[in-house]
């Protein structure tokens, strides 16, 4: 949720936006129906359940989302609304029940006050009392269907398929090989020995997946051989295939195995194809491989933890000759996207499944492992995986990628001085070294976190000597320090790209101005600049800053739709 003084940071950046662009997962603007107090209500309740549903919220009522300019924008709401009836309404108008929190916001424009609802999060899912309900994913508010009643179902835990009991724990049931691998998976992972201590029967009941003499799904996931895996979890599978082209393949393997098999069996198919690089170091040797163990492993578990075993259909791990890909069957759940996976808090589709092999050490419950595959790869120089929900299906690809040995022997170098690099740095610092410079919101993009925590972060990496800034406010941008850029560059350009094309944008855009004027035409409107420089929204907005504290004679665009900048050709 977002405070009124956190709403309030924001609302200058109406000048430059549209408010739908403010947007987030727990941030929506809505503008009062001044026609119709009924349908605002309305839209009141509708927006209190899409929050409630999508884990909580801020809705800040009274603002247009599609115009530009904070005066246009900010429409306000009428100042006879009683902020107690629309409590009321939201209460007897919702199941269960919502309680939301209403504050004033008071602005200058408009009616002179906005309204800002906080939904704070529940047990879900909500509807109004006919039975409607949406859910907040991303900017939108979805249809609350019978599928993703079910995914919050599994969010707050009242189904887990891994947990159900399936039959009376047999001797018969189990994989020795598959306890033999678990084992060792656990003990390459430092898992408590007391556990380890523990013989087959006793190490399944203390993990919690043998109940009362009875065997979950989780247990035969975890230890069951193909017999009772097909005939219990016939969900469970996985392919892989060695892919020659798009549609023919050489190497083939289909597996109805546990899990600890599984992950073995597949990265022994991966290692021809795996090849290891060795980096000297003075008198040591240092050898790693195309895709790191490490990467792999996390990929792998979390396709069989966090799979819908209900779905039909294998896991598929495909290998190209420039990528590998590691589908599951079950998309995102609780608020996870491609665009917050590498920093929202976790969440189990199986979790019984998940707390056993978190006891392992096997997985992690802290989210730790989708930044462990990041940082893996990026402190090689290599680029992180890439992450897509696909309808119902998750894809990873890790792209094959050369180990920069320049940046892995400076990570290293930095790492012996104390410096630990978090994915964030190494995001940032790879993102620079393709690029001239990177500006806060590219940031904070770049690293899924929020401009205040990017704005700190780059400010942290400053200090210690990574990067430099320049201009300022909404013009600031950050670039790698010319010593470090000249350091790491691999490909003999130890020049820098010093903005030649933002300097020749700039002389362009003073061009058309200047002649604009000796013509008695109209300025240039910040689309105008953009179709002319192939630049966004705030990289115009930076460049006329600039531009302007250049050239004087350069007038501010004004505010509103006719918004133009404008230069006075006597001067």
């Amino acid at each position: 949720m977002r405070t009124v003084k956190q709403i309030e940071e924001i609302l200058p950046e109406l000048d430059h936006c549209i408010a739908d662009e403010l947007e987030d997962q727990d941030l929506d603007f809505k503008q009062w129906d001044f026609q119709s107090r009924d349908k605002s209500v309305q839209n009141v309740v509708r927006m209190a359940v899409c929050m409630a549903n999508g884990g909580g919220g801020t809705v800040v009522f009274g603002v247009a989302d599609r115009i530009e300019g904070r005066e246009n924008a900010l429409l306000g709401i009428p100042p006879e609304i009683d902020i107690n009836l629309l409590k009321k309404a939201v209460y007897d108008q919702t199941d269960p029940k919502i309680m939301p929190v209403f504050e004033e916001l008071i602005i200058l424009e408009g009616t002179g006050r906005l309204l800002v609802m906080q939904i704070h999060s529940g047990l879900p899912p909500y509807t109004d009392t006919s039975g409607r309900g949406t859910v907040r994913v991303g900017k939108d508010c979805q249809p609350l269907t019978g599928t993703v009643r079910r995914k919050i179902a599994i969010e707050t835990g009242e189904t887990d398929y891994s947990a159900e009991i399936v039959a009376p724990l047999d001797a018969s049931l189990l994989s020795p090989v598959a306890m033999e691998s678990l084992r060792n998976l656990a003990m390459a992972e430092r898992a408590p020995e007391d556990l380890l201590r523990l013989n087959d029967m006793e190490l399944l009941s203390a993990l919690g997946v043998v109940r009362n003499n009875n065997i979950t799904r989780a247990g035969l996931l975890l230890a069951g051989n193909e017999e009772s895996l097909q005939r219990h979890i016939p969900g469970h599978s996985w392919t892989f295939l060695q892919m020659k082209t798009d549609t023919d393949y050489g190497i083939r393997d289909d597996r109805f195995t546990a899990i600890p098999i599984s992950v073995r069996r597949i990265e022994e198919l991966l290692i021809p194809f795996n090849p290891i690089s060795t980096l000297e170091q003075g008198m040591f040797h240092f050898e790693y491989r195309t895709w790191p163990i490490i990467a792999l492993r996390e990929a792998l578990m979390n396709a069989f933890c966090h799979r819908d075993f209900r779905i039909a259909g294998p896991i598929m791990i495909k290998l190209y000759g420039d990528r590998l890909e590691i589908a599951n069957n079950g998309g995102f759940i609780a608020g996870i996207n491609e665009n917050n996976i590498l920093h929202h808090p976790p969440a189990a589709r199986n979790p019984l499944l998940v707390e056993a092999l978190t006891r392992l050490r096997l997985v992690n419950r802290s989210n730790l492992g989708i930044r462990r595959m990041y940082s893996s790869l990026l402190i090689e120089g290599k680029e992180p995986p890439i992450i897509r929900e696909l309808g119902e299906s998750v894809l990873v690809s890790f792209y094959r990628r050369d180990i920069s040995s320049v940046f892995r022997m400076f990570v290293a170098d930095e790492n012996s001085k104390g410096r630990d690099f978090g994915v964030d740095s190494l995001l940032i610092l790879q993102f620079l070294l393709k690029h001239p410079e990177i500006e806060t919101s590219q940031a904070s993009v770049l690293c899924q976190r929020s401009d205040a925590q990017m704005r700190e972060q780059l400010a942290g990496m400053e200090k210690a000597g990574y990067i430099e800034h320049g201009g300022s406010g909404r013009g600031t941008y950050w670039t790698l320090r010319p010593e470090l850029h000249n350091r790491l560059a691999e490909d003999g350009h130890h020049e820098r790209d010093r903005r030649i094309d933002w300097e020749a944008a700039k002389t362009r855009v003073l061009s058309i101005l200047m002649d604009r004027a000796k013509r008695g035409e109209p300025g240039l409107s910040n689309q105008e600049i953009r179709r002319i420089t192939a630049y966004d929204r705030n990289h115009v907005f930076r460049l006329m800053t600039e531009l302007r504290a250049e050239n004087p004679s350069i007038k501010p665009p004004g505010k509103g739709a006719g918004a133009r900048y404008k230069i006075n050709a006597s001067e």
